[in-house]
């Protein structure tokens, strides 16, 4: 009970726990040092600002924050982007840069993240990157929404169409209201800015995708470099209007790059925020329980399984979920607990092992390679809990088979040896005790006998030929 009450109240605190601080203070490390020569000054047009407009100009002394985003875009992203915006603006920074790798992710972590960018008051350049990164689906999104969108060479962006919980098209009216609504923010976003409008939208309607040069020659973005420090070289004397105060001219070809990592917590939150691990956290979770519930005082498979469920579902918190996957993965684990207080001869686990896999196949509604469990993982996973589920039931029939030692049961045909001369009553020495004993046959003093059965307190024995057991010592 002690157990079940801390899960209980885990999850309880799970769901009150605010959001942890998702990054660590960092050094700030020199950028590129030098000087601008003023070749990257470019056409006050290009970045979609009146060009009449007199600028007011960025400290140099000013610092640069740069985030990293190099995984599925989640809430913890989305708070991670929050709290980047935050410390640029206490810092005063000339702008944040956040560093862009993604596949994709949640529908909603994605708007918060753009609705940031747009309010925030420090100009947001979001750059896709190094060499070999992507900012697909999601990450389009987010690089439509800086300020200054900026890729590496050898990256690519686009592929926005929107799907279904499972990765296929949307059908029907619905389908259609979905594409004009992504449709219109993309426009929305790319429109701010003074970007292109039609191939923008050619992303998400026919999901579309392009190469870096591809999209800096198209009107796509503003700036193609290699490295961060090449980027604050490139941007340098870049003029940017945020919305609700006066153009800024960037300063950055000599500002210092200050790294926001998250912090150890949230990065570890970030970890497990993952449908592969969750099911892992979950099903083993559930499995060290059963295992601490079927052997009493383990402890150890107790606590583990408690901790490893609290993280669960707080894995499961910040996930896309499917109810009825979620139902089906519940009713397996009930399933494989009934097979230890009611042995079915595998029905039960077998009927646990189909649950699991259907319900593990559809919890998580994502169409994101990267939100979705792996087929793979799920089989394992499922044959694991089932072969631990059949080892610790063959102990229990093993257990269930095993003569009895004990009480009334545990006499029978146990061997002793005649105190007296029974004939046909007298007393045996069985088990280290004394006994009244009956024989049908004479049986002399110190000779053995076998226990027949037990009725009351007497026992009737048999003589035996035989050496069958060691010798019960006599007290003297």
């Amino acid at each position: 009970m002690g157990v079940v009450s801390a899960i209980v109240l885990g999850a309880v605190w799970v769901a009150l726990l605010p959001a942890p601080a998702l990054f660590a203070q960092a050094t700030p490390d020199p950028g590129s040092g030098m000087p601008n020569d003023g070749s990257a000054a470019e056409d006050a047009s290009r970045d979609g600002v009146d060009s009449t407009v007199s600028p007011a100009p960025l400290s140099a002394v000013r610092p640069v924050v740069v985030l990293t985003l190099d995984d599925a875009i989640h809430p913890l992203a989305a708070e991670y982007v929050e709290e980047g915006v935050a410390k640029a603006k206490a810092t005063n920074a000339a702008a944040l840069v956040i560093e862009l790798s993604t596949p994709g992710g949640l529908v909603t972590s994605t708007r918060k993240i753009t609705s940031t960018i747009l309010q925030s008051p420090v100009p947001v350049v979001v750059f896709v990157g190094p060499r070999g990164a992507q900012a697909a689906s999601a990450g389009f999104y987010i690089l439509m929404s800086a300020d200054i969108a900026a890729m590496a060479p050898g990256t690519n962006t686009g592929a926005a169409h929107p799907v279904a919980g499972g990765g296929q098209d949307i059908e029907g009216d619905l389908g259609t209201k979905v594409e004009q609504d992504a449709a219109a923010n993309i426009r929305s976003l790319a429109g701010q800015h003074g970007r292109n409008l039609e191939l923008a939208e050619a992303a998400v309607l026919e999901s579309r995708s392009f190469t870096a040069q591809e999209a800096l020659d198209q009107g796509l973005i503003e700036v193609m470099a290699p490295d961060v420090p090449s980027l604050l070289e490139a941007i340098d004397g870049r003029t940017v209007a945020k919305a609700g105060s006066e153009p800024v001219v960037l300063s950055t070809a000599t500002a210092l790059i200050d790294r926001v990592e998250m912090g150890p917590i949230a990065r570890f939150l970030a970890v497990i925020s993952n449908p592969q691990i969750a099911l892992l956290l979950i099903s083993f979770g559930t499995l060290g329980l059963y295992i601490e519930i079927s052997n009493p005082g383990l402890i150890f498979p107790g606590v583990i399984g408690a901790i490893f469920l609290i993280l669960g579902f707080y894995t499961m918190s910040v996930l896309p979920l499917d109810y009825a996957g979620m139902a089906l993965i519940v009713l397996a684990l009930i399933l494989f607990a009934a097979e230890f207080i009611v042995p079915s001869f595998g029905i039960f686990t077998v009927g646990g092992a189909v649950s699991l896999v259907l319900g593990a196949v559809m919890v998580f509604r994502s169409p994101d390679p990267a939100l979705q469990v792996d087929l793979g993982l799920i089989l394992g996973v499922t044959g694991s809990i089932v072969l631990i589920i059949g080892l610790l039931m063959s102990r229990v029939i093993l257990a269930r088979n095993a003569p009895v030692v004990t009480g009334v049961e545990g006499l029978t045909r146990e061997v002793g040896t005649a105190r007296t001369d029974l004939d046909p009553q007298g007393k045996v020495f069985v088990h280290g005790e004394l006994w009244n004993a009956r024989a049908r046959q004479p049986v002399a003093a110190g000779d053995r006998v076998q226990v027949v059965s037990v009725e009351g307190l007497t026992l009737e024995v048999r003589p035996v030929e035989d050496h069958v057991a060691s010798e019960q010592a006599i007290p003297t």
